[in-house]
Parts: structure tokens; C-alpha cells; sequence
């Protein structure tokens, strides 16, 4: 797994390894591996990351998202971003899958895996425009909206 943020307070809490692994401790799937890379970076930069060589890329506060970060996927790989990443960089693609909404609550985490099709729907359509988004430099309002988004990489 590989973090890219610009964030100060992501940097601090990723120099402490010892709480990263903490943190992960019994939170990880049997057999998933436990490595976690941070990069203090804008993904809109070539990161220090092989392509094709990560299988989860977290992005919640580096930069426009997808199309900078899916080369760094293994096929099938995942991307968590947030709704600034997503709404600065969305477009309908088949190239990738929206598997997962993620909600925080009350300092709680819950992912949501059924009626996807409610979310990413722009309340004003005419306001989806990629180019006009990118221009503006920030996101556009959802129907339905979710503290971060998890795709899958379905290939070219």
C-alpha cells in the first residue's frame, strides 16, 4: 500500500512507524500484506513508485486522483481518494469500478458496497464538466456523498 499526501499531519503520523503498525494491528485481512509506504507528494508528479506496482494507493490529499495515480496499479489494484479527488478529476470511465463508498462518523469508518449507482451523481449535471472542474480547481455537489470513494483498476 502506498500513501500519497501533501499533508503536514499525514507526514507526523507516518514517521511514527511504530503506531502505523499499531494502527494496522488486527485490521488487515488474513494473508494481506501489512507494508505501507508514505510519499509527502502531489500526485500530480511522478512518484517514486514502480508502475503497475501497488495493489492499494491511498490519495485523499495529493492532487487530482485517477488519471495520475492508476498507473502505479497492479491490474485489478485499488485507489481510495476523497471527495476532492474524485470531484476534481471524475469522468465515466470503463476502466475503472466504483466498488465502495466510505462514510466516517463519529471517529468510525463504514464502507458501503450496494446501491453505488446513487453516488457520483451530480445534483447540477450541467456542472460535470471535466475541463470546467479542472479550470475551477474544486468539485461540484453529489445527490449522494461519501467522505471517500474506493475504485478498482479494470484494466485498458
Amino acid at each position: 500500500m502506498v500513501y500519497v499526501d501533501s499533508d503536514p499531519r499525514a507526514a507526523r503520523f507516518f514517521a511514527d512507524r511504530d503506531l502505523v503498525g499499531s494502527e494496522l494491528g488486527g485490521r488487515t485481512r488474513p494473508g494481506a500484506g501489512r507494508e505501507v509506504r508514505f510519499l509527502d507528494a502531489d500526485d500530480t508528479r511522478r512518484l517514486d513508485v514502480p508502475d503497475a506496482g501497488v495493489d492499494l494507493l491511498v490519495s485523499l490529499d495529493a492532487g487530482p486522483g485517477w488519471e495520475h495515480c492508476r498507473r502505479y496499479l497492479r491490474p485489478g489494484g485499488w485507489l481510495l481518494a476523497n471527495t476532492s479527488q474524485v470531484t476534481r478529476s471524475w469522468r465515466p470511465s470503463t476502466r475503472r469500478c466504483l466498488v465502495a463508498a466510505v462514510h466516517h462518523r463519529d471517529g468510525r469508518y463504514r464502507l458501503v458496497t450496494d446501491r453505488l449507482d446513487r453516488y457520483l451523481v451530480p445534483k447540477r449535471p450541467e456542472t460535470a464538466d471535466a475541463d470546467e472542474i479542472r479550470a475551477r480547481g474544486r468539485g461540484i455537489a453529489y445527490t449522494h456523498s461519501a467522505f471517500a470513494y474506493l475504485f478498482q483498476d479494470l484494466g485498458p
